[in-house]
């Protein structure tokens, strides 16, 4: 009679009672291919699968701070109700936008608003002091956040700008993310200096465990913004760090970020400070004016809505907000990300536009200065290319940083939201979607650059990588559904 193998037996229903718990806890509101992946990694690696849930399985912030989300939601939509919503220009918009419009003022709180004017500033010295002369005008206050934020000589004019404001009798408030910091020189140095200055600095969604401050520490708060006044705003994809991020392995490589900021003056304004205002009362508990009225209310022609997403929201606002245009196409999208791991909505919807006949282009970089995600990304080109997407790699040694989409000939988006994974549901992030056609004749000049600095990937050529490369891809891409 065989003996029966006791310890092993037990490891095997150990597994199974595992597999079961996981499949409950995992799966409760996540996609199903990340539910997926984490149940095969807690099965085979169950050691690594549990200590890496603990730390990264939960989705949203703490309740507290979502709590704290909501309030000022809910204060937004009342103050719009009193007559903020309006559109200047509401019935040249194509059909599909005012339901858009609406979805993104149900999810983020703030409505599209007429009477604006923009700029876009493409090139990054140029986007730095453009922030600080609008800084030297500023009489009462300066709104900072930056999921970056170091001084260095790059830097440097826009700090002599917020210590000129400073001096001025200016209230200055400056947020940047908390973790991210600490991955970069002059950390200490620049938080001395906005104190020595009298500038009021906060950390956002800082880790600090032993005071009760924890959630999952890949959260992060990724927007971009500056507010002067409530009169003049700037906000794109631009850190407020030096073009080469101090990153070693970067400057050899010669390595340096092509970003893209927008200006805008008019209602637009008060929205994204109130942007601003939520994080800083998230941070701070401290809630500013969300009512003050801008010195000036209409400035231009352009329609904008600003749309706040990440974990602080219960919905993937961005993420939708992109699906949405992508699928109401009609005959053209540009989408440039410089990290391109897109959810399976983003990559159908895609897909689904090129098969209606909508001419689809994507700009990426042709290098990366992220291992992971760079060959993540790639694992995705060959759908969109069998789909017959064009794929233009930008040339090296320029990581092309920005993050925007044109759809059609009069609707654009551009801030901070990068089309990957971690960008759609688990960082703070700020797009905002104008409509016009003269703002996107002048986002087209800006990828009419981009064309000509790059290369046309074609699907012979990608076919033709070498096996180890594609291999490394596709278990790249395996480890992005880990969310």
């Amino acid at each position: 009679m065989t003996e029966v193998d006791w310890f092993g037996l037990g490891g095997l229903v150990l597994q199974v009672v595992l597999a079961l718990i996981v499949a409950i806890f995992v799966s409760a509101n996540r996609k199903p291919e990340s539910a997926i992946a984490w149940m095969m990694t807690v099965v085979f690696l169950p050691l690594v699968g549990i200590i890496g849930f603990a730390l990264i399985g939960a989705q949203r912030l703490p309740r507290r701070r979502r709590d704290k989300q909501r309030h000022v939601s809910e204060l937004i939509m009342a103050r719009t109700e009193g007559g903020l919503a309006r559109a200047s220009r509401r019935d040249q918009w194509p059909d599909w936008l005012p339901p858009v419009a609406r979805m993104n003022e149900t999810l983020g709180a703030l409505p599209m608003v007429g009477g604006n004017s923009s700029d876009l500033i493409e090139y990054y010295r140029a986007a730095i002091m453009a922030i600080a002369d609008d800084i030297d005008q500023a009489t009462r206050t300066v709104h900072v956040e930056f999921f970056i934020l170091i001084h260095d000589d790059i830097t440097a004019p826009f700090f002599d700008a917020l210590r000129r404001a400073c001096e001025r009798g200016v209230e200055v408030r400056v947020l940047s993310d908390h973790f991210t910091q600490f991955t970069y020189p002059a950390r200490r140095k620049t938080q001395r200096m906005l104190a020595e200055m009298g500038a009021h600095y906060q950390p956002m969604l800082p880790l600090r465990p032993l005071r009760g401050r924890w959630q999952r520490p890949d959260l992060r708060n990724h927007r971009k913004l500056v507010t002067i006044d409530g009169i003049v705003a700037h906000t794109g994809s631009l850190n407020m760090i030096a073009d080469h991020y101090h990153k070693r392995k970067g400057i050899k490589r010669g390595l340096h970020w092509h970003e893209l900021m927008i200006r805008f003056e008019g209602p637009i304004v008060r929205e994204l400070d109130a942007v601003f205002v939520t994080d800083w009362y998230s941070e701070t508990d401290e809630l500013l004016p969300l009512d003050y009225s801008p010195v000036r209310l209409d400035t231009g022609d352009r329609d904008a809505q600003v749309i706040p997403s990440g974990p602080s929201f219960d919905n993937d606002n961005n993420l939708k907000l992109f699906a949405a245009v992508i699928h109401n196409a009609r005959h053209r999208v540009s989408i440039t990300s410089p990290y391109f791991v897109p959810d399976s909505t983003i990559q159908l919807a895609m897909i689904t536009a090129a098969a209606r006949g909508v001419d689809i282009e994507l700009f990426v970089s042709a290098t990366s200065d992220q291992f992971m995600v760079y060959h993540a990304q790639r694992s995705y080109y060959e759908q969109l290319l069998r789909a017959g997407v064009r794929i233009y790699l930008y040339g090296e040694p320029t990581i092309l940083h920005a993050k925007h989409l044109s759809v059609d000939d009069d609707v654009a988006i551009i801030g901070s939201s990068n089309l990957d994974i971690r960008s759609l549901s688990l960082h703070m992030e700020l797009m905002v979607l104008l409509h016009g056609r003269d703002v996107v004749d002048e986002l087209r000049v800006v990828q009419d650059e981009y064309r000509q600095a790059s290369r046309l990937l074609t699907l012979e050529d990608w076919l033709k990588r070498p096996r180890h490369e594609k291999l490394l891809d596709n278990v790249m891409r395996l480890t992005s559904s880990l969310m």
